[in-house]
């Protein structure tokens, strides 16, 4: 790929503004992002047992969860779980490494008894646990039945850790399972996060070309910002990557204004195809290949 530093001469930025990885620096928050982070935050702080946040793939569930530890006060201990396609022992292993415990034991029951132990000795010191479990979807019902065990670990006034159960719609589709009801039941807080409309599309991508240094007019043209959102439909991820391929596309063609067809050969490249069919510019189809360019854009820089 091309040198970075370049890339960002070339359109006045001082840093790439559209890397997928979780960047405090550039959060930006539409409406359903902003109800989903004041949700998460009440949720904690008033002790609730069990909270859950769902969103498609890409719709910025792991940049609210940055967004909520930043909130959250210094008392509040936070552990997560990412990759939840675990035995139960295999669970309480990480668990006890996320939390930092020495264990004791080697059987389930004498990892809840420590457990239970630990906790407690926090809520005497007035620090208060919190579990996340991200892509919570793949948990087996075996599992979820175990993280609903965990919530039974409490005092006759408080729960001794709040669990926050992150991942994809399927995650409730899962939860509507006769035999997991009781989990159901004790979901406390509900948020599922939608993409952006195309308004707030338009404020986040201006909000991180700021915020990378960009100090002139406009980069994407108008046709190019539909096409953006036709492709994308929203999706913070799917922005991201279209718009930094356009960046890419137009340093490479040395142009200085990205327009709808530079996108629609990034999204080519990248095999994004949006659900409607409609046309996004005149004489030209969604996804469709230059038909003067030999190779995807990705491939000049390898």
């Amino acid at each position: 790929m091309t040198d970075v530093s370049i890339y960002c001469e070339h359109f006045g930025l001082i840093r790439p503004p559209f890397e997928l990885s979780p960047d405090p620096a550039f959060l930006f928050l539409g409406e359903a992002h902003r109800e989903g982070l004041a949700t998460l935050v009440y949720g904690v702080q008033s002790g609730k047992g069990f909270v859950m946040l769902t969103g498609e793939v890409g719709t910025g569930k792991t940049t609210l969860l940055h967004a909520l530890l930043a909130q959250l006060e210094s008392n509040i201990h936070s552990a997560f779980i990412f990759n939840p396609r675990l035995e139960p022992l295999d669970f309480f292993r990480v668990l006890f490494e996320e939390l930092e415990i020495e264990p004791k034991g080697e059987s389930k029951a004498e990892y809840l008894l420590q457990l239970n132990d630990f906790l407690i000795q926090r809520l005497r010191d007035n620090e208060r646990t919190l579990l996340i479990i991200d892509e919570a979807q793949n948990l087996s019902a075996e599992m979820l039945e175990e993280v609903r065990l965990l919530s039974n670990l409490e005092t006759s006034s408080s729960k001794l850790i709040q669990i926050m159960l992150v991942g994809q719609p399927e995650l409730k589709e899962m939860l509507r399972r006769p035999d997991l009801r009781q989990l159901k039941q004790r979901i406390a807080l509900s948020q599922h996060l939608r993409p952006f409309n195309e308004s707030e599309m338009r404020e986040y991508i201006e909000n991180r070309l700021r915020k990378a240094g960009f100090t002139g007019r406009r980069i994407f043209k108008r046709d190019a910002l539909k096409s953006i959102f036709h492709f994308s439909e929203g999706t913070p991820r799917l922005i991201n990557s279209l718009c930094d391929g356009s960046l890419l596309l137009g340093f490479a063609r040395q142009k200085t204004l990205v327009d709808a067809r530079m996108v629609e050969e990034v999204a080519s490249d990248l095999d994004i195809v949006p659900v409607s069919p409609e046309k996004v510019s005149e004489g030209s189809e969604p996804g469709a290949k230059s038909r003067s360019r030999k190779k995807g854009i990705f491939s000049l820089f390898r």
